[in-house]
């Protein structure tokens, strides 16, 4: 909507309008940066402004967060016990007021930003479902991991097609020091630390699907504390939105001897947003929580920000940056096929915030100790922006 006014103030000051001389601040709506930090500034302020109500309303309606029991989690149980009735699917905040800031400052005819956008709907609705199916059937079990998957997987599809056959996204520039502007495909792989290409063609679409499958299941992961994946992700979608505008920017992408792709600037509007609304959020669902995300929010979040990691043309780069939520995923991959082929757990219990539970830290003491190290790895992540 932003952009829109300042379209209409753009077209009316070429024309000599004698009104548009008197509204010249509307040109501030042109500038990305501007809608980005409003975007951030929106979403906040919905998320607080609708917080209680929404929450009385899931009190209402009697959606406690289903927890395991001690047969389960032993110990763990007795640690989470009074979180049992807590009120879940509050993603649907995040969600809600994300929409909102990208709808009134985003310009969402942006194919980048149609993309992200649709794809985190449809996680969020994967989301939904399994946290429904488990408030109804009173135990944690959900929608089946096959099912997930597939949902997941038929998403990455669409997403992969979209971006590989759209002309406006398919097209790159990669900015080398030995070759310089080179036109490439969002279908070509880059590595670290060197310069040349692969072209993938459309076998790069199941690493896509990877890569959103992926990191949607790790954020899922990550929410099991207070607070625990609303602050990594606050720190994770802040830096992404920087590489974003970075990437759409052509002097800043020439310098750092990235890929670039004008429109993707628009992404960083998406990813201010989420912060925004993620700020908001852990108004509420800081320790103690009044309300749980939800797989509403923790799948649609991790197809929010691997989808813009994709875009972006930054998959790798994920791994430092988004470290928190792939050491989460690693370590119940590492527990799991340890379980299986050795018969010994590695950990604790998985994921591994809850190791560092049962080796005696505080719920608190995890929450911050992740987010320090989720900050500082989003800040070695855009220091090696120009290497990787």
């Amino acid at each position: 909507m932003f952009y829109w006014i300042y379209e209409l103030w753009h077209s009316a000051n070429e024309a000599g309008a004698v009104w548009a001389d008197s509204f010249s601040f509307l040109r501030l709506f042109g500038y990305i940066t501007v809608r980005a930090g409003m975007a951030t500034l929106i979403a906040f302020l919905l998320t607080l402004l609708i917080g209680r109500r929404v929450i009385r309303k899931l009190i209402s309606m009697k959606v406690g967060q289903p927890l395991r029991t001690e047969e389960e989690v032993h110990k763990l149980a007795e640690l989470h016990g009074g979180k049992a009735g807590t009120p879940t699917m509050g993603g649907i905040m995040i969600l809600g007021t994300m929409m909102v800031a990208v709808l009134i400052c985003g310009r969402i005819l942006n194919p980048f930003v149609l993309l992200v956008s649709f794809v985190t709907l449809a996680l969020g609705v994967l989301g939904f479902l399994d946290d429904f199916q488990k408030v109804a059937k009173k135990n944690s079990a959900g929608v089946s991991g096959k099912v997930k998957l597939a949902w997941q997987g038929t998403v990455g599809l669409g997403a992969g097609l979209f971006l590989s056959l759209n002309p406006e996204t398919a097209n790159y520039l990669f900015y080398s020091t030995a070759s310089g502007a080179a036109k490439v495909k969002v279908t070509d792989f880059g590595f670290p630390l060197v310069t040349f290409l692969v072209p993938l063609g459309l076998a790069a679409i199941p690493l896509f699907m990877a890569v959103l499958m992926g990191t949607s299941n790790a954020v899922n992961l990550t929410d099991g504390l207070d607070g625990l994946a609303a602050g990594v992700t606050i720190t994770v979608a802040l830096a992404y939105g920087v590489i974003t505008y970075l990437a759409g920017t052509q002097p800043a992408a020439e310098y750092l001897h990235i890929f670039h792709n004008r429109s993707l600037a628009e992404l960083s509007v998406v990813m201010l947003a989420l912060v925004g609304a993620c700020f908001g959020f852990l108004w509420f669902n800081c320790h103690p929580a009044k309300v749980f995300m939800g797989d509403t929010g923790s799948l649609a979040i991790g197809g929010a920000i691997g989808m813009t990691a994709i875009c972006a043309k930054q998959e790798f780069l994920l791994i430092i940056i988004g470290f928190v939520f792939f050491m989460e995923a690693v370590s119940v991959i590492l527990q799991v096929g340890s379980f299986k082929l050795r018969g010994k757990r590695i950990f604790k219990m998985a994921p591994i915030h809850h190791h560092f539970e049962l080796k005696g830290w505080d719920e608190n003491q995890v929450i911050i100790r992740f987010w320090i190290v989720s900050i500082l790895c989003s800040l070695g992540g855009l220091a090696l922006l120009k290497v990787i």
